[in-house]
């Protein structure tokens, strides 16, 4: 363990993010890109133990900056696709505000993935939801309402990760990372299902398409990077041994992400169901990395984990770049939907090539950066004879195939897109071009890869290029393309089909409309009583022997005063003394009755 005493990357990018938001546009982009690129740097050269420990309250000993083959890889890829996202971000005239919130985003999510200790993690976790909200508000519009619902779910996914820290902390009585994980039982429930709303658990996952098409298209290449795959470097720290279920979510996330998708007209919402889909397969990654997992064997789940950070990698790499291309197709023609654009190719050659590369890494064709890690996760389900799991994960291929072939054919290749069309500018090509070489050489030369995963490539045995691999990506590729040429109609006619979040938003609405009618029906109805008690108060304060006299009607006969021979006329007319029949035993009885209740009341 070495102390390090330089500023740690978090404060690097976050310092970055200030300068940005107040100097002009171009030395404001320039310097974002800087930092973000001497986070990339740090991450290679600065040596594992390096930390930074601060005591917090003199009680807990929070470890803010960590680097470990784990928090390494995060940040070595946080910090290149944030130097290409900046760039991307002034070639797309983004303005400089924008650009500060999501470098404050790129920090805080850096300051996570760093962190080594629970505390230090759940601080900047929840930071990291509070400037990606800010990033979707800013554009304002639509975006303000979806980001409403995103800050809602994520203030409710991070708020039962820190109960599940807060309970692990009082069963183990410490912060730190102790290489266990959460507690098992309830904090660990807590910590799944709080984790599972950042990494778009089924049924969690609806802020992903509702929230990432909404805001500036150079914001969506930030937001498809940072949340979910800080939520899979939380999910592996609070499981480092895996666990069974969270692999079977991961196996329906990826199925049901890549069936949404292929359903959308919206290209972005397709994008973010592949999210989904594509974490769905690291989080099976991580669920399959225990020896307890499955059918044991000296190297299954460590291949399993190789797998799930690669991919994790990978992803962030195409995802990025598939942003980029969608994005660059907004920024030139300003449609969004898949109904109003054709023919692209024609006019955006470059835009359609890095698309190419991006769609055939997200598919996991061979020769493809995404061939490699995908087939990690998969090997490893079939080599612990998990054969649901793997079948989920090969349908999930079929899926992405099918996706993608969709949405390259109808903006690139069908139709013709009437007008003239500019293909990406200087700045938008160079980001995409840069990205899209590393998809080919990490598919390419998985050498590359393997020697920067936090797992050793001597703790595992997988060879990329085996006749069975190549078979397998290039027939779900056929079959993705089959599958197009029967649905291709369908598909076109299709445009946007209601998710979960059509079911509980009208839910949560309706319900609530209930709730606030009830609560306030009942406040009416209390303040109505209490108007009719203070009012029959003041009248019985005024008439008391009216009172009396009407309350003697529901009394036994004996029990009723006698007024002698008067009677009262009118209220207040009553004579002022009443006699009360009532005998001795009577008396007492009462008496005791009312001491009785006095002593109850008192005691």
């Amino acid at each position: 363990m070495m102390a390090y005493e330089f500023a740690p990357p978090f404060a690097i990018v976050l310092i970055a993010a200030v300068l940005a938001a107040v100097l002009p546009r171009r030395p404001g982009h320039a310097v974002g890109v800087l930092a973000t690129g001497a986070v990339a740097v740090l991450a290679w050269v600065v040596p594992e133990g390096t930390y930074i420990d601060v005591d917090l309250f003199g009680v807990f000993d929070a470890v803010v900056y960590n680097v470990d083959p784990f928090s390494r890889l995060m940040g070595l890829i946080f910090g290149f696709i944030g130097a290409a996202a900046v760039l991307y971000s002034y070639a797309s005239e983004a303005d400089g505000r924008q650009t500060a919130i999501a470098l404050s985003y790129v920090g805080t999510s850096l300051g996570a993935v760093y962190a080594g200790d629970w505390l230090t993690l759940i601080f900047f976790w929840e930071l990291m939801a509070v400037t990606s909200t800010l990033l979707v508000w800013y554009y304002g519009g639509a975006a303000v309402r979806s980001g409403f619902r995103y800050a809602v779910l994520h203030g409710i996914g991070g708020s039962l990760f820190l109960a599940a820290i807060v309970w692990h902390y009082a069963e183990v009585g410490t912060v730190a990372f102790t290489g266990s994980g959460i507690t098992a039982g309830v904090p660990a429930a807590l910590a799944a299902t709080g984790i599972g709303v950042n990494v778009g658990f089924v049924g969690l996952h609806a802020w992903l398409p509702d929230t990432y098409p909404s805001p500036h298209f150079a914001a969506s290449v930030f937001l498809c990077v940072f949340t979910t795959k800080t939520g899979v470097y939380g999910m592996y720290r609070a499981f480092p041994d895996g666990h069974l279920w969270i692999a079977y979510m991961g196996g329906a996330m990826a199925v049901f992400g890549a069936f949404a998708a292929l359903l959308q007209s919206d290209m972005r919402r397709l994008l973010s169901y592949h999210i989904q889909s594509q974490v769905g397969y690291m989080v099976a990654g991580v669920g399959l990395g225990g020896a307890a997992i499955g059918h044991g064997g000296k190297y299954y789940h460590e291949l399993a984990t190789a797998g799930a950070f690669g991919h994790v990698f990978n992803h962030i790499l195409y995802k990025g770049l598939l942003f980029m291309t969608v994005g660059v197709i907004i920024y030139r023609t300003g449609k969004e939907s898949l109904d109003h654009i054709g023919g692209l190719g024609r006019h955006m050659p470059l835009t359609a090539i890095t698309f190419a590369v991006a769609a055939l890494s997200i598919a996991g064709f061979p020769g493809f950066n995404g061939f490699v890690s995908k087939g990690m996760i998969i090997g490893a389900a079939d080599k612990k004879e998990l054969e649901a799991l793997w079948y989920l994960l090969l349908l999930g291929g079929v899926g992405t195939f099918l996706s993608f072939i969709k949405l390259g054919y109808f903006a690139f290749l069908e139709g013709e897109y009437s007008g003239t069309v500019k293909d990406a500018n200087i700045g938008q090509s160079v980001a995409m071009v840069s990205v899209a070489g590393l998809c080919v050489a990490f598919g390419l030369v998985p050498g590359l890869l393997f020697d920067i995963l936090p797992v050793e490539a001597e703790a595992y045995e997988y060879t990329t290029f085996t006749v069975p691999h190549i078979a397998e990506g290039v027939g779900l590729g056929l079959l993705g393309l089959i599958g197009f040429a029967v649905l291709r109609g369908p598909l076109h006619h299709i445009g946007r089909v209601p998710d979960i979040d059509a079911v509980y938003n009208r839910a949560f609405f309706y319900g609530g409309r209930v709730l606030i009618v009830g609560v306030t029906e009942l406040y009416a109805a209390v303040d109505r009583v209490a108007v009719r008690l203070v009012q029959s108060a003041y009248w019985v304060g005024g008439n008391p022997t009216l009172a009396v006299l009407r309350a003697s009607r529901y009394l036994p006969e004996s029990f009723r005063p006698s007024w002698g021979d008067q009677q009262p006329q009118t209220d207040g007319g009553a004579p002022s003394r009443l006699y009360i029949r009532a005998g001795v035993g009577t008396s007492v009885l009462l008496l005791a009755s009312v001491l009785t209740v006095v002593l109850v009341v008192v005691l």
